[in-house]
């Protein structure tokens, strides 16, 4: 396959059902028209026959590609003997088997137990119960810029858009929000690329000198939770040195670490978790999107001396259902036989060489960060100042997707790029002269 549009989309097919979608779904955050018939591979077409390349995979969750033959294979032969036994009150042998194989990829020198969830909002729920529990302590520490969910506890610690909170008022009390070290842009006026070091200082510093010691003392506080790399703030990648700071704070003080792998991990980065960039084993791992390629699948792995001291404490009705398991364990094992994370790694420097040399091309392009296959552009109105360009941001986004490239916002004024990790360098090159025609028709 191959980028190909018949016709400009949305095309007429795709209008019908956008409009039957806005008259029967409620309002989420849908942002392009697109109207998927199959994918295959990198590829997804259209309702109207038009063929564009996926560089958002359902939000980092086909980081196999769309109907990967090894997986889908593994799926359809489950389809016949089992789709849903309650893996919480009863068992079976593929829970296990899904067990068993995230616990051969997650970083700790430690044994490991795993709860199964349904996504990662649910993952985030069940980290907070075991800081709680464990730590016997209500408190949190969470980060401005990071996105953890949107049920009402997990959306305590979110704090990345105004709108996920507006009109939700009250939702979990006893999280406070500290500032994240993005290097481009902060609220301590570092250049963290030329001063890394010194937004670390700052960072942890307002933690130590200021959360704990005026008001969130450290006997109030369980658990940080954090993202590696902040997903829906932008893409931030934080100096290299601060999550082992992070979490020589955290044990210092007694707290847990509780790491948000849940967009960063499979893979993603060209490790298999985000975490590992960073030398850090967290105490807790919030997972889920990629963990099994697309079937509704997530999980919250911990160090197996944090487990719920009885029985009751925590379950679920669907989570480690007995298909979505197959998939998880057909995911890691594709992997690992296709060298998808060393992939990752390989493809993300041609796409990182790509977006450079754009960004030498085109002003209104202020950043380019990221790890891996989780790059992100940040559009500016000045590079001077860094102010954010919103509107070209979704200007560019559209006629992106009329030129044939999918690809998501995400933070104020920024473009992630996530293809799946099978993608090849040509199918990157054919991905960035989409999105740089894009650029061009957006000026």
């Amino acid at each position: 396959m191959k980028v190909n549009i018949k016709t400009t989309p949305p095309g007429p097919n795709a209008r019908v059902i956008v409009d039957e979608d806005t008259r029967y779904l409620a309002t989420s955050t849908k942002s392009l028209p697109v109207v998927a018939r199959r994918g295959k591979g990198v590829y997804i077409e259209d309702v109207d026959d038009n063929v564009f390349i996926d560089f958002a995979a359902g939000i980092s969750v086909n980081n196999m590609g769309h109907i990967h033959p090894y997986i889908t294979e593994k799926v359809q032969e489950q389809i016949w003997k089992l789709w849903h036994f309650a893996g919480t009150d009863f068992y079976y042998r593929e829970q296990v088997d899904a067990a068993k194989a995230i616990e051969s990829i997650v970083p700790g020198k430690f044994d490991k137990k795993v709860f199964f969830t349904n996504s990662g909002t649910e993952s985030n729920e069940a980290a907070i119960k075991v800081a709680k529990i464990n730590k016997k302590k209500q408190g949190f520490i969470a980060f401005i810029g990071g996105f953890h969910g949107r049920s009402q506890g997990a959306l305590s610690f979110t704090a990345s858009k105004g709108i996920q909170k507006k009109g939700l008022f009250p939702s979990m009390p006893g999280v406070e929000h500290v500032p994240f070290p993005n290097p481009y842009r902060n609220p301590f006026g570092i250049d963290g690329y030329e001063n890394p070091e010194d937004l670390e200082n700052a960072a942890i510093d307002f933690i130590e000198k200021y959360t704990l010691k005026m008001y969130a003392p450290k006997e109030n506080i369980a658990a940080i939770l954090v993202e590696p790399i902040q997903g829906e703030g932008g893409y931030v990648v934080p100096p290299k040195n601060f999550h082992k700071r992070l979490i020589k704070l955290a044990h210092d003080n007694d707290m847990l670490l509780i790491m948000d792998e849940v967009q960063s991990g499979f893979g993603r980065t060209g490790k298999w978790f985000a975490s590992e960039h960073f030398g850090v084993e967290p105490d807790v791992m919030s997972l889920a999107k990629a963990i099994a390629n697309g079937i509704p699948m997530g999980a919250t792995v911990f160090r197996a001396d944090l487990d719920f001291p009885e029985q009751g404490l925590h379950s679920n009705t669907y989570g480690g259902n007995v298909l979505a398991s197959v998939s998880c364990t057909a995911t890691i094992e594709a992997m690992k036989k296709e060298n998808a994370v060393q992939n990752a790694e390989k493809r993300g420097h041609h796409m990182r060489k790509r977006l450079e040399e754009l960004q030498e091309k085109y002003d209104v392009i202020g950043d380019v960060r990221g790890i891996g296959l989780m790059q992100a552009v940040d559009f500016v109105k000045d590079r001077k100042t860094r102010e954010p360009f919103t509107k070209f941001r979704d200007t560019l986004e559209y006629k992106a997707f009329q030129n044939g490239i999918i690809v998501l916002g995400t933070g104020e004024s920024s473009i992630r790029l996530i293809p799946p990790l099978i993608i090849t360098d040509s199918q990157i090159d054919e991905g960035m002269d989409a999105f740089e025609k894009g650029i061009k028709q957006s000026l």
